[in-house]
């Protein structure tokens, strides 16, 4: 694609409403990544079932979201 056609696509993208920037832009991301891998869908799960199940059987527990970015801001200060 020529300079001048990437900067015309790229014109027409900025024009549109955010929502269809921010569904274009997923798109467009997704499309670096190639197709998805079956085998890393599956593995992933696996994994996701066998944490609600340590959830549920009260083997895991979770956590607070601003602990844990509390903790974290605190330990890049230290760092």
């Amino acid at each position: 694609m020529s300079t001048k056609a990437l900067d015309n696509v790229r014109e027409d993208a900025m024009a549109l409403p955010l929502d269809d920037r921010a569904e274009l832009a997923r798109e467009l991301l997704a499309s670096l990544d190639g197709p998805a891998d079956p085998d890393i869908q599956r593995a992933w799960d696996v994994e996701l079932c066998r944490r609600i199940n340590k959830l549920r059987s009260g083997e895991a527990t979770l956590l607070d979201p601003e602990d844990v970015l509390a903790r974290a801001r605190q330990r890049l200060k230290r760092g």
